[in-house]
C-alpha cells in the first residue's frame, strides 16, 4: 500500500477478533442465511478459519489486498470473513461487472489473490480460490472448488493486525475517468459500530438484510452491524433485491427487524405495500435510509400504516471515506408537512460536522455551505494516491488527537439553529442514483472513446415515475449537420444525428457496458449537431435541451405490434418509458427502462391480463414480442386449469 496509515487513537480492535468473541459465546445461534442455505457462528468460524489458512499460505497477511469477487451467498460472508482473519484486505467485486472493470480494480489494488465462486473467468490474478462451488464449474470444465479440507477449522495465528490494519477496499466512481479505491481500517467499522450504539440498541434478536452489493460500502453495515452484535444476518438473492414483492416476502417471512434501503428502492416497497396490500411487516423494528437524498413526502403513505414509532425511520447521511454512515435522523410524521427537504440530522458519537463557508470559516447557522466530516469514521485515504488523499484528506484544526483528519465532502449542506443538518446536493457534478455515488465524468470520459463521439455531457433528470436517470448528449463526430462550431450561450437543438453514421443507443450502451456496470450506464442518449456553451467556453448544462419523447434509434428497423396483446403491452412500455412508440422487438432495457420502471410494467401488465407475470419472467423477455408470447402462454395456461372461470 502506498498512502501510510494515519495513527488514531482510540478503542475497538479488529473486526474478526470482535467476531471471534461472538462466535466464542453464540456458537450455535444462527448467523447468515442465504439461498444456499443457513450458518451458525461455529460452522462460519470454523469455514472463514479454513480458507484463511489457505490464504495464509498464498502470502495474504496486514495490508494485502485479496479480491472478492462473489454471487449474494452465505460463502461471500465466509470469503470476507475469511480475509480479515487471514490478516489481509478485502476488495470487493461485483461479479456483474464488465471484466475490463474487475481487471482494472484488480491491478490497481494489487491483487495478487481472488477468492471466487465461479471458475474459469481468466482474471489476472497469481493465484485464485474458488471456494463454495460444487460440482461442474460453470464454464464447463469441471472445476470445483478449491479444497479445504486438509486445513483446520481454528483460527489462524494471530496475523498481526490491529485497529489501524487496512480492512478493506472499496471503489468508488472517478471523476478522471477512473475509479479509485477508499482504503478502510478496522478501527474505522468498529468506531462506526459503537458510536451508533446508542441509538439503535442492536442485539442477537436483531435480523438484518444484507440488501447492499458488497461492493457498495452499506454493506459493511449491514454484514458487520449483523455478525458483531451476534445477530442473524439475511443475504438477499439478486433476483429480490429487484422485486419489491420478493423482498416483502423476505422480510415477512425471515422476520427481518433492520432494513437498510435506498430511498429509490424503498420507494418501490411502499408503492407495493400500497397496490397489494400485504400482511404488514410487524417484525421490522428499524428502517435506515441512505445512499441518496430522502424526500420526507414520499415516506407518507408508510406512515399512514405503519406509524412512525415501529419501524423507526432513520435517516443517515454518509460518505464511502468516512466509512458509511455520520448523521442519525429520526423520521417522524411531523417531517411530512415540514418542507425541510432531506434532513439528514447530526453526528453521532467520536464523529464531527462542519458546514464550512467558501473562506473555510463555519458558516453560520441557515447558511449553506461544504460540509467536512471528521472523527472516528476519516479513512486513511485513496489507495495509490497521495496527491488526492492530500487534497480530500486535510487536517482538523478541531481535534485533540495528533495526526487527525477531515475529509472535504464537495457536499452542499446547510445547518440549523438547533443543530440539524439539511443535505443540499453535490458541489461537483458527482451523483447519486439509485443508492450509487457516481462520477459523470468517469461516464463521459469512457463515452468520449468511442470513434464516434467528439464530445459529450452527462446529466441526471427524471423519468417517467420520478426517479433519477442518467442522460448523455453527444456530438457525433461526423455531424449530419454543418453548424458553425457553438461559441455562445445560445442552446444546442437536438438533432436527428443519431445513426449517420451508424452508430445509435445500442452501440453506444454497448461500448460503456465493456468497462462501466449497469447503473452508470444512461437510460437516455440524446444526439446534438453542438453542445451549448456559457461564455466562458464551459459546457451550459442548463441550456441543454430536455430528453424528447421520443424512441431512441436502436438501430435496424421498426416492426409495430400486431396483436391485442402485443398493442396493450405497446402501450405501456411507451407511456411507463415515455416515449411515442416502442417496436415489437426494441429491447426494455435499449429504451432507457432499468429494473425500478421493470416493476411498473410488471404490475401493469398482470392489472391488464389478469395473469401471474412477474419480474423474473421481464428480465428474461425484455422485448414486446418476447413477453407478449408469454402473457399468451399464462393466458392459455389460466384458460387449461380453469375452463369454466375461477369459480367454476
Amino acid at each position: 500500500m502506498t498512502v501510510d496509515a494515519v495513527p488514531t487513537a482510540g478503542p475497538g480492535g479488529t473486526i474478526d477478533a470482535r467476531f471471534a468473541r461472538q462466535a466464542a459465546e453464540r456458537g450455535d445461534a444462527i448467523a447468515v442465511t442465504g439461498t444456499d442455505g443457513r450458518l451458525t457462528y461455529r460452522q462460519l468460524d470454523g469455514a472463514a478459519n479454513r480458507l484463511a489458512h489457505h490464504l495464509r499460505s498464498l502470502g495474504v497477511g496486514p495490508e494485502v489486498p485479496v479480491a472478492v469477487c462473489m454471487e449474494r451467498t452465505t460463502s461471500l460472508v465466509t470469503a470476507l470473513l475469511a480475509v480479515l482473519k487471514a490478516g489481509g484486505a478485502y476488495v470487493p467485486l461485483d461479479p456483474a461487472s464488465p471484466d475490463d472493470r474487475i481487471a482494472f480494480t484488480l491491478a490497481d489494488a494489487g491483487a495478487t489473490v481472488l477468492v471466487t465462486d465461479r471458475a474459469g473467468r481468466g482474471l489476472p490474478v497469481a493465484h485464485t480460490v474458488v471456494t463454495g462451488t460444487e460440482g461442474p464449474s460453470p464454464d464447463g470444465t469441471g472445476t470445483t472448488g478449491t479444497d479445504l479440507s486438509a486445513y483446520p477449522d481454528t483460527a489462524p495465528e494471530a496475523p498481526g493486525t490491529g485497529p489501524n490494519s487496512l480492512a478493506y477496499v472499496i471503489y468508488t466512481s472517478g471523476s478522471t475517468g477512473t475509479p479509485k479505491g477508499v482504503m478502510v481500517e478496522h478501527r474505522n467499522v468498529t468506531g462506526l459500530l459503537d458510536g451508533t450504539r446508542r441509538h439503535f440498541g442492536f442485539g442477537p434478536d436483531d435480523v438484518w438484510s444484507m440488501f447492499a452489493s458488497a461492493a457498495f460500502d452499506v454493506s459493511v453495515w449491514e454484514t458487520w452491524g449483523a455478525l458483531l452484535h451476534g445477530g442473524r444476518l439475511v443475504v438477499v438473492p439478486e433476483e429480490t433485491r429487484r422485486a419489491p414483492q420478493e423482498l416483502h416476502a423476505l422480510l415477512h417471512r425471515e422476520r427481518v427487524t433492520v432494513l437498510n434501503q435506498t430511498p429509490a428502492a424503498f420507494r418501490q416497497l411502499i408503492r407495493y405495500e400500497q397496490e397489494a396490500r400485504p400482511t404488514a411487516l410487524d417484525a421490522l423494528r428499524l428502517v435506515v435510509f441512505a445512499g441518496e437524498a430522502l424526500p420526507p413526502e414520499m415516506l407518507r403513505p408508510w406512515i399512514a400504516r405503519y406509524g412512525d414509532d415501529r419501524p423507526e425511520l432513520v435517516n443517515m447521511y454518509g460518505i464511502t471515506e468516512t466509512t458509511v454512515h455520520t448523521t442519525y435522523r429520526r423520521m417522524t410524521s411531523a417531517d411530512l408537512d415540514a418542507g425541510a427537504g432531506s434532513v439528514i440530522g447530526g453526528a453521532f458519537d467520536g464523529w464531527t460536522m462542519t458546514v464550512a463557508a467558501p473562506d473555510g470559516t463555519e458558516a453560520p447557522a441557515g447558511e449553506a455551505g461544504e460540509l467536512f466530516v471528521g472523527g472516528a469514521g476519516v479513512a486513511r485515504g485513496y489507495l495509490g494516491r497521495p496527491a488526492l488523499t492530500a487534497e480530500r484528506f486535510l487536517p482538523d484544526p478541531d481535534a485533540t488527537v495528533p495526526g487527525a483528519r477531515r475529509y472535504r465532502s464537495g457536499d452542499s449542506a446547510r445547518r440549523t439553529a438547533d443543530g440539524d443538518h439539511t443535505y443540499l446536493g453535490r458541489l461537483d457534478h458527482q451523483v447519486k442514483v439509485r443508492g450509487y455515488r457516481i462520477e459523470l465524468g468517469e461516464i463521459e470520459n469512457t463515452l468520449t472513446r468511442h470513434a464516434a463521439v467528439r464530445d459529450c455531457v452527462v446529466t441526471v433528470d427524471e423519468d417517467s415515475v420520478g426517479e433519477p436517470r442518467l442522460v448523455a448528449y453527444w456530438v457525433p463526430a461526423s455531424p449530419a449537420s454543418t453548424a458553425s462550431p457553438a461559441s455562445t450561450a445560445s442552446p444546442a437543438s437536438p438533432d436527428a444525428v443519431a445513426g449517420v453514421d451508424g452508430t445509435g443507443t445500442v452501440e453506444l450502451r454497448e461500448h460503456l457496458a465493456l468497462t462501466l456496470p449497469a447503473y452508470m450506464l444512461p437510460n437516455v442518449f440524446v444526439a446534438l449537431d453542438r453542445l451549448p456553451l456559457t461564455l466562458n467556453g464551459k459546457v451550459d448544462r442548463r441550456a441543454l435541451p430536455a430528453p424528447e419523447a421520443v424512441r431512441p434509434d436502436l438501430g435496424g428497423g421498426f416492426e409495430a405490434a400486431g396483436t391485442p396483446v402485443e398493442k396493450a403491452l405497446s402501450e405501456i412500455w411507451a407511456e411507463v418509458l415515455s416515449v411515442d412508440r416502442v417496436g415489437l422487438d426494441d429491447d426494455f432495457f435499449d429504451l432507457g427502462g432499468h429494473s425500478m420502471l421493470a416493476t411498473q410494467v410488471v404490475a401493469r401488465t398482470k392489472e391488464q391480463f389478469g395473469v401471474a407475470a412477474t419480474l423474473r419472467l421481464f428480465f428474461d423477455r425484455p422485448t414486446v414480442r418476447e413477453l407478449a408470447e408469454a402473457v399468451d402462454e399464462l393466458i392459455a395456461a389460466q384458460s387449461i386449469n380453469h375452463p369454466h372461470g375461477e369459480n367454476a
